[in-house]
């Protein structure tokens, strides 16, 4: 679920926090993926085809295509992707669970609207995929708890860039860059979003804390909500008083009851201090494809077209080749004032493009003065 209405509060309260990028802005790029909700969005999209994607004993193999297929594509990209998997999940969550699937039993219209919640992430599609990720030479991670807090854990220990995920509560457990759809289908046509959790606080004029109870207001994971409070007035009301205490001792209890016996002190605690895993203790390795197991387990055992994994396992090897080229910023550190036309944007770093082009100068002026010695040295006594 995540956080409810999030993404909309952020674009109406913190435009600039957000930025459209394409897939080849991530170049060299290392990218924590919450492998589960990759997973659920490979389910789902065969579902809403109304085909399911089977083998021969009618195993369900969407997941297996998808992983493949949109891993491969990010290494081509030149992203290296590490997975990770979701542990147990907190308390708290699997109470709220239970009250969704009691409120959705018996109820036709409530089990359609619902429908997709439905798809189960099961362990077996878990493990079938970790499998597969090893035998691509791809890494996973297994949090211990919830994966997106464990991502913003790889995140704030600078071992990745980003969080990759579709649930906006990576930013409520603080990492410090989401990105939005890169996962998603490319006949989608959708833009990656690029979230800066820094710029959304700094233009919401909020605290971290004060964000985390605005996403327990607008709807998380752990707990219920205060009825008849909606995005805005949940953001106004944070400016406000600051804190789900204040508020609650400034409203109409009559009008807008509180759940009973409501644990969004231990929700805030969650997503404040959640167990994940250490992130300055992870190795990160990208290996060679593992050809011959993954004809033997993605067509021997699964029934793919062995031409497309053996054409799979091409693009991928060559994306390895290309993937030794680093970015220019790891290499740069750009100070210095910037015009208020570039500050528009809210950063003042160099873009990508702008660091090639500084290069590419560099480079010719060093081969011009190269020639210029060159050819002076040579014919220096025809010139005295």
């Amino acid at each position: 679920m995540g956080i409810h209405g999030l993404a909309k509060l952020i674009a109406d309260h913190a435009p600039s926090s957000i930025k459209e990028q394409d897939i080849k802005n991530y170049f060299g790029r290392k990218i924590a993926i919450d492998a589960s909700m990759c997973i659920y969005q490979f389910l789902i999209a065969v579902r809403q085809d109304g085909n399911v994607l089977q083998n021969e004993d009618g195993e369900t193999t969407s997941h297996l295509m998808g992983m493949f297929y949109r891993t491969i594509r990010m290494l081509e990209g030149g992203i290296k992707p590490v997975y990770v998997f979701d542990g147990k999940p907190p308390q708290l969550k699997s109470g709220e669970l239970e009250k969704r699937d009691t409120f959705l039993t018996g109820e036709q219209e409530n089990i359609d609207k619902f429908s997709k919640r439905l798809v189960k992430v099961t362990k077996q599609h878990n493990e079938e995929c970790k499998k597969l990720l090893t035998l691509m030479g791809v890494p996973y991670i297994e949090a211990p708890c919830e994966a997106e807090a464990s991502c913003a854990a790889l995140v704030k220990s600078g071992k990745v860039y980003a969080t990759a995920t579709e649930d906006m509560d990576g930013l409520t457990f603080g990492t410090t860059v989401l990105l939005r759809h890169l996962t998603a289908s490319e006949a989608k046509k959708l833009p990656i979003q690029e979230f800066h959790f820094s710029r959304i606080l700094q233009e919401m004029g909020v605290t971290h804390q004060q964000f985390i109870d605005l996403c327990i207001l607008l709807g998380c994971d752990y707990c219920g909500t205060i009825k008849g409070i909606g995005p805005k007035r949940a953001i106004d009301l944070i400016k406000q008083h600051g804190s789900i205490e204040e508020i609650l001792e400034n409203i109409d209890p009559n009008k807008h009851p509180a759940p009973e016996d409501w644990l969004y002190k231990e929700a805030r605690g969650l997503f404040l201090e959640p167990e994940v895993i250490d992130g300055t203790t992870v190795d990160l390795k990208w290996n060679e494809p593992d050809e011959d197991g993954l004809i033997q387990f993605m067509c021997a055992e699964k029934q793919f077209s062995e031409d497309r994994i053996r054409n799979g396992c091409k693009k991928i090897m060559k994306s390895r080749q290309g993937s030794t080229q680093g970015r220019l910023d790891t290499f740069f550190t750009v100070t210095g004032s910037i015009s208020s036309k570039r500050k528009v944007g809210g950063s003042n770093n160099l873009t990508v493009i702008e660091l090639y082009w500084c290069m590419y100068v560099y480079v010719c002026i060093y081969i011009y003065i190269y020639i210029y010695i060159y050819i002076y040295s040579t014919h220096a006594r025809y010139l005295l």
